[in-house]
C-alpha cells in the first residue's frame, strides 16, 4: 500500500486499508507471516507513527488498533488440520512468531506513548485491542503441537508488555480488575471465546479450550461469580466429551468453580445437582487420572449438596450423594486389579471415611472386603494403596468403633500378616517404605483400646506360636509401639 503523507488518510484509515488486505489474503502461506507484505509494511507503519499524536487527534485510532488486533491474532489462530498432525514445529508456529513481533512493535510504542498521555488515556485507546492480544498470548505461551520455542518466547513477551502497558501486576489483576467494582477484561475475552465455544465449534481450534481453561482458573473468588453463567455451560461441554484428556480438563474447570463460587450461586438453579450427576457419570470410565479429577470435585461439591440437616434421634438418616458415590467405589474397588486405578481409589477412600464419620457403618460389610482384600496384595516400591487402606482402617476404628469388637479378629489377622509380608519382602521395596508400613501398623493400638484389651492376648498368643525371628521382632516393635506389654515384659 503506498502512503500518500499529502493527501494523507488518517492513521484509523491506513489500518483499515492494510487489514482489507490481510483479511483478502485469507490465512497466510506456509512461509510464513514474515514475507507477508502487509505484514511487513504494518510493522513499519506501526514503528513509524507518531502515537502520542495519533492517540490525541484520531478518535478512530481505538476501532483501527481492534481491527488490527483481531485480524493479526486471527491469522495466528491454529488451523486444526495442524493440531491433528501433531507436528512440533508448524507453519503456525512459524507465523505466530512473526505476528507476535508486530504485537510487540505496536505494544512498547504504546507504552512509550503513556508517558505523554497518561496510563488512562493510552488504555482507552488499547482497551478494544486488549482481548484479542491476550487470547494470542495465551494460545502461543505454554507448550502445545501448535508452537515451538520461538513462539512461546514471543507470546510471553507480549503477554509481560500487555500487562505493563496496562498497569496490572498479574493476568488476574488483568482480568478481574482491580477491585470488585472495576470490570477487567475477563467478561470481554470470554465474549471472543463464545462463538468458539458451543458443541458445534469448540473443537475447530484446538486452543480454544486451553484459552478457556486457563483464564478460569485465573479469577477467583469473591469475582468468580459475577461470570458463572458465562464459564459453566463450556465447562460442562468440555467435561462431557469422548476424550479423556478433555474430560479431566472440563473437570478441572468444573472443580475451579465450585472451589470459587459460593454455595448458594451453585444451589440456585439446581446447578450444584447438575454438577453432581454430570460428575458422578464419570466415575464409570475407568482412568485413573479421570477419577481422581472427578473424587476431588467431588469432595468439595459434598458440602454445597448436602446441607446441615435437623437430625432427630429416632429417625433413620436419609443417605445422601457422599453415601451414593462412596458405595460405588467400594463396588468398582472390590474387583479391581488395575494397579494404577487401586492406587487412586485407596488414595481418596480416607477422606470419604472422614466425611461420613460415624455414617461409614452404612458402609462397614463392603469396606471391610476391601480393606483385607487391599492389604493382603503388594502394591509395588511405594506400596501407596496399602498405606492409604491402612489410613483408611485407622478412620474406620475411630469413627465406627462400637462396631469393630466383632470384626476384630479378622482385622488383627490381616494386620499381622501384611506385618509378615513386609518382614519378609525381598523386593526393591526402599526401607523407609516398609518403615511406614509397620508404623501406620499402631492402629492396633486404637483395635485394642475399642475391643477392651483383648489384642494383647491375641498377640501374646502370636508370639508364642511365632518361630520366624524377624516376625518376632517385628510384632514386639509394634507391640511397644502400640503400648501393649511384651513378652518380656509379662
Amino acid at each position: 500500500m503506498e502512503l500518500d503523507s499529502r493527501s494523507g488518510p488518517s492513521p484509523g484509515q491506513t489500518f483499515s486499508g492494510l487489514l482489507q488486505r490481510l483479511t483478502c489474503q485469507g490465512a497466510l502461506g506456509t512461509e510464513g507471516a514474515a514475507q507477508d507484505p502487509a505484514v511487513q509494511e504494518l510493522d513499519s507503519l506501526i514503528g513509524a507513527a507518531d502515537w502520542p499524536a495519533l492517540l490525541q487527534g484520531d478518535p478512530g485510532i481505538p476501532q483501527a488498533l481492534e481491527q488490527v488486533a483481531r485480524t493479526l491474532c486471527g491469522q495466528a489462530a491454529p488451523p486444526k488440520e495442524e493440531y491433528a498432525r501433531g507436528a512440533l514445529a508448524t507453519p503456525a508456529a512459524e507465523r505466530a512468531a512473526c505476528i507476535g513481533a508486530v504485537l510487540l512493535g505496536l505494544l512498547e510504542r504504546m507504552e512509550a506513548a503513556k508517558g505523554l498521555l497518561g496510563p488512562s488515556g493510552v488504555m482507552a485507546a488499547l482497551r478494544p485491542a486488549a482481548p484479542h492480544i491476550y487470547i494470542f498470548s495465551v494460545t502461543h505461551c505454554q507448550e502445545h503441537t501448535w508452537t515451538s520455542p520461538e513462539s512461546q518466547k514471543v507470546a510471553q513477551e507480549v503477554l509481560a508488555l500487555l500487562l505493563r502497558v496496562t498497569d496490572c501486576v498479574s493476568v488476574a489483576e488483568f482480568l478481574r480488575g482491580e477491585t470488585e467494582d472495576q470490570a477487567g477484561m475477563f467478561t470481554a475475552v470470554m465474549s471472543l471465546l463464545k462463538p468458539e465455544l458451543n458443541k458445534e465449534s469448540w473443537k475447530n481450534n484446538p486452543a480454544t479450550k486451553h484459552i478457556f481453561s486457563w483464564t478460569l482458573h485465573q479469577v477467583t473468588r469473591p469475582w468468580l461469580s459475577h461470570h458463572l453463567e458465562r464459564i459453566l455451560p463450556p465447562s460442562l461441554l468440555i467435561s462431557d466429551d469422548y476424550q479423556t484428556e478433555n474430560k479431566v480438563l472440563g473437570v478441572h474447570c468444573l472443580h475451579h468453580i465450585v472451589l470459587n463460587v459460593p454455595a448458594a450461586d451453585l444451589r440456585q438453579f439446581n446447578r450444584s445437582q447438575v454438577l453432581y450427576h454430570a460428575l458422578f457419570n464419570h466415575l464409570y470410565t475407568p482412568e485413573p487420572d479421570l477419577i481422581q479429577a472427578v473424587l476431588e470435585c467431588l469432595l468439595d461439591l459434598f458440602p454445597v449438596l448436602e446441607r446441615p440437616l435437623h437430625w432427630k434421634a429416632p429417625e433413620r438418616r436419609p443417605t445422601g450423594p457422599c453415601d451414593d458415590v462412596l458405595q460405588l467405589i467400594l463396588t468398582h474397588m472390590e474387583p479391581e486389579y488395575r494397579l494404577l486405578l487401586r492406587r487412586t481409589y485407596a488414595r481418596n477412600l480416607p477422606a470419604f471415611v472422614q466425611r461420613l464419620g460415624i455414617l461409614t457403618v452404612r458402609h462397614l460389610k463392603r469396606l471391610e472386603q476391601v480393606i483385607i482384600g487391599y492389604l493382603e496384595v503388594y502394591d509395588g516400591p511405594e506400596e501407596e494403596a496399602r498405606l492409604r487402606i491402612l489410613e483408611t482402617l485407622k478412620l474406620t476404628i475411630q469413627h465406627c468403633w462400637p462396631r469393630i469388637p466383632c470384626r476384630l479378629e479378622i482385622f488383627l489377622k490381616t494386620l499381622l500378616k501384611m506385618v509378615c509380608d513386609v518382614v519378609r519382602d525381598q523386593s526393591l521395596t526402599p526401607e523407609p517404605v516398609k518403615a511406614a508400613l509397620l508404623k501406620e501398623a499402631n492402629c492396633l493400638t486404637l483395635l485394642d483400646h475399642c475391643s477392651s484389651g483383648q489384642v494383647t492376648s491375641l498377640l501374646a498368643k502370636a508370639v508364642q506360636s511365632c518361630k520366624d525371628d524377624k516376625v518376632l521382632d517385628c510384632i514386639r516393635k509394634v507391640q511397644q509401639l502400640s503400648g501393649i506389654p511384651t513378652e518380656a515384659g509379662m
